[in-house]
């Protein structure tokens, strides 16, 4: 479930969440690829590698002002360029992790090796044995400490691996201190107001959906 908060130029009420989600999938992905084509790729060719219609791609495409041509297709530096102007923020977003435990620490990896905007500068436990050490080269603070490093960092967003028993605890207190953005990896559900944006991922309900797509 995704909750959309005041979101403050036209462009970004324009295009509904899905959207941004596929121009980020797509962006990635032209980053890896040898199209065949040169330097441009058909909507179709993107369309095919991400299971999707070629008539999404066209539709997401037109909602950032980019088309194509006939003959050639789309520019992919073009696209990839429009599309970091459209999603990402000049400066980048600096994100902490709450909850560092194995999933927390994967995370943490994952991202600090993808090339993005994001940028994870903090980490956040209860654990005393995980305070004031690092992983994968993120510093980890006591959670007590979110009022301090949050405003000192410049903390936007925050990824929430926490047990459910905290977490809406701590959702208090990192909107009470400026976090506009959550990404819950927890199964609870949480309230935030209009000006924060909520996204939730449920891996047990992800896995109970493709159980049912695959059972016979």
């Amino acid at each position: 479930m995704t909750k959309i908060g005041n979101l403050p130029t036209p462009l970004q009420k324009k295009l509904p969440p899905r959207s941004v989600e596929r121009l980020s999938k797509y962006r990635r992905l032209l980053s890896t690829i040898n199209t065949g084509n040169g330097e441009y790729i058909f909507s179709h060719n993107l369309a095919q590698l991400l299971n999707l219609t070629p008539e999404q791609v066209r539709r997401d495409l037109m909602l950032i002002g980019l088309t194509g041509s006939r003959r050639k297709g789309y520019s992919i530096k073009a696209l990839v360029e429009l599309i970091g102007k459209t999603i990402d923020k000049e400066e980048g977003y600096n994100v902490a992790i709450v909850g560092i435990g194995n999933l927390g620490r994967a995370i943490t990896a994952f991202i600090r090796k993808a090339r993005t905007r994001l940028n994870i500068v903090a980490a956040f436990d209860v654990d005393a044995n995980k305070v004031n050490k690092e992983t994968a080269g993120v510093p980890c603070y006591d959670i007590n400490q979110i009022p301090l490093v949050v405003g000192k960092l410049k903390i936007s967003i925050a990824i929430l691996t926490v047990p459910s028993d905290v977490v809406k605890e701590i959702t208090t207190t990192l909107i009470s201190n400026g976090i506009k953005g959550i990404l819950n990896f927890t199964s609870v559900h949480l309230d935030v107001p209009p000006d924060v944006y909520l996204k939730d991922y449920d891996i047990i309900t992800s896995l109970e959906e493709i159980g049912f797509f695959i059972k016979k």
